[in-house]
């Protein structure tokens, strides 16, 4: 039978509000910074991040989108990366200035997960940095401990909504799907955990409320505090107003 052994979480959108004011706005300083006058509003950002996984592919659809006359200097992979290396120092000062905090019930369920000896994963299309920077500056400089692996960014060469990231993780942990729970907040997130074997719990946020979560075991607002409890969106449960390690083992032992 199986048992809830490991948490596995995205980054941006599920451990906080990371996507609209902090990546959308490092990208338009990064931007300006570069002499570029792209500017990329709450909803196109919302359309970029729907259709294309990371940061440098993101860049490079945009520029081929709106600005196809646009020749940059190097060559346009170079370009994406360098302007994604400088959005990602811009991120870095938002993080450090505090204005991005923890959605509800994150550190919660990571410091419950830990005194139960569940173990925790990352799995994100997220820059490394950007990860790390997030929990260091919510959480505590150790708290990249916490987790047994960190998969971000480029560490496999397709990213989500392919499995792939999520079956490294899987590699590394050496344990089945089955034993795992995943922790997502967008489409292209659930169907990766989804096509790995995953059961996935989503917590939606303002730019992914009204996407497609079918595949979700769960769907909830956010994962709830004792005083700030949770909607459900889609899924049964019976009792329970937060996200908890209990709720996790249920979940999982009913999937199996």
């Amino acid at each position: 039978m199986a048992q809830l052994r490991a948490l596995i979480f995205d980054v941006d959108g599920t451990l906080a509000d990371t996507e609209r004011d902090g990546h959308r706005v490092a990208f338009n300083q990064a931007f300006a910074v570069s002499g570029l006058d792209w500017q990329w509003s709450i909803d196109r950002y919302r359309d970029l991040i729907e259709q294309i996984a990371g940061g440098k592919e993101r860049i490079l659809a945009y520029r081929e989108q709106y600005h196809p006359t646009f020749v940059p200097e190097t060559d346009l992979k170079t370009f994406a990366a360098q302007l994604h290396q400088l959005k990602t120092a811009q991120y870095k000062q938002l993080l450090m200035a505090g204005t991005i905090p923890l959605r509800p019930g994150v550190q919660r369920l990571l410091k419950e997960a830990l005194e139960q000896e569940i173990r925790l994963a990352i799995a994100t299309t997220s820059a490394p940095a950007n990860a790390i920077a997030l929990l260091e500056q919510t959480l505590g400089s150790d708290s990249p401990t916490w987790f047994e692996v960190i998969a971000a960014g480029d560490i496999v060469p397709v990213k989500k909504p392919a499995p792939d990231i999520y079956q490294y993780v899987l590699q590394i942990l050496d344990l089945p799907a089955s034993d795992c729970l995943a922790i997502e907040d967008s489409q292209q997130g659930l169907l990766a955990a989804h096509r790995a074997g995953l059961s996935t719990v989503v917590t939606v946020n303002p730019y992914t409320q009204h996407q497609d979560f079918a595949q979700a075991v769960l769907v909830l607002d956010h994962l709830g505090e004792p005083d700030c409890p949770f909607t459900v969106l889609a899924g049964e449960i019976k009792d329970a107003t937060y996200f908890d390690i209990a709720l996790a083992r249920t979940i999982v032992a009913s999937q199996a």
